[in-house]
């Protein structure tokens, strides 16, 4: 589902990422651990296309993204990779069920085949109840699983999560770890997810342990 082949990133004199090489299967659930500064984030920034790297080939579901203009590239992301991170970065004036549906809004699909899938993504989420609340109106935990509904609104190839559970008490990170494996067994999606919780990590199909801007 992923293929990366010698990615290289600095930032100035600062060489982030040494030459990273790896590959992830489809419906494989990965974690990177790492130390701070190891360049991990940077990673899932350059897989999800949200950052580019200054060499080196990115390929998602047979489409070798680092060829992809600007305006491709946009398209290609909103289609085909969902986005979960540390911050829900929810919209606060709209409802979960609205911010679950805007993803799939902006990629100008049916506004009423959007809103069933949006219903149907949030009952998995356990929050059929809480629909047309607002974000205030919702605990951490959940409004972290209406983020996930919401990076998996446009059915994406691979979903990339950047410390998920990390501003999490433990309850809440316990069933945001759970979630991600009900994804991987109920939808078969890809998921890499970079984070520090050992737990977590421990639970994946494989776990990559990068150090100084490479992988161990």
């Amino acid at each position: 589902m992923i293929k990366a082949q010698n990615i290289h990133k600095s930032f100035g004199s600062l060489e982030v990422l040494k030459g990273i090489s790896l590959e992830v299967s489809k419906g494989e659930v990965v974690a990177i651990v790492g130390a701070s500064g190891a360049g991990k984030t940077t990673l899932l920034q350059i897989l999800g296309t949200l950052s580019a790297a200054d060499s080196g080939i990115v390929e998602i579901d047979g489409t070798e993204v680092t060829k992809l203009g600007d305006k491709a590239l946009s398209r290609f992301r909103n289609e085909h990779i969902g986005f979960v991170f540390q911050f829900h970065h929810l919209l606060p004036e709209f409802t979960a069920l609205e911010n679950v549906c805007i993803p799939a809004f902006i990629a100008h699909r049916d506004r009423a085949e959007v809103e069933i899938r949006a219903r149907e993504l949030l009952e998995m989420m356990g929050l059929a109840e809480r629909m047309n609340h607002k974000p205030a109106q919702l605990s951490g935990g959940e409004q972290q699983r209406v983020a996930i509904a919401r990076a998996l609104i446009n059915n994406p190839s691979v979903l990339l999560a950047d410390e998920p559970s990390g501003n999490l008490d433990t309850r809440n990170r316990d069933e945001i770890h759970r979630l991600f494996f009900e994804l991987r067994d109920k939808l078969g999606q890809t998921i890499i997810i970079v984070t520090h919780d050992d737990g977590l990590a421990a639970m994946a199909d494989r776990k990559i342990t990068m150090s100084d801007g490479e992988i161990l």
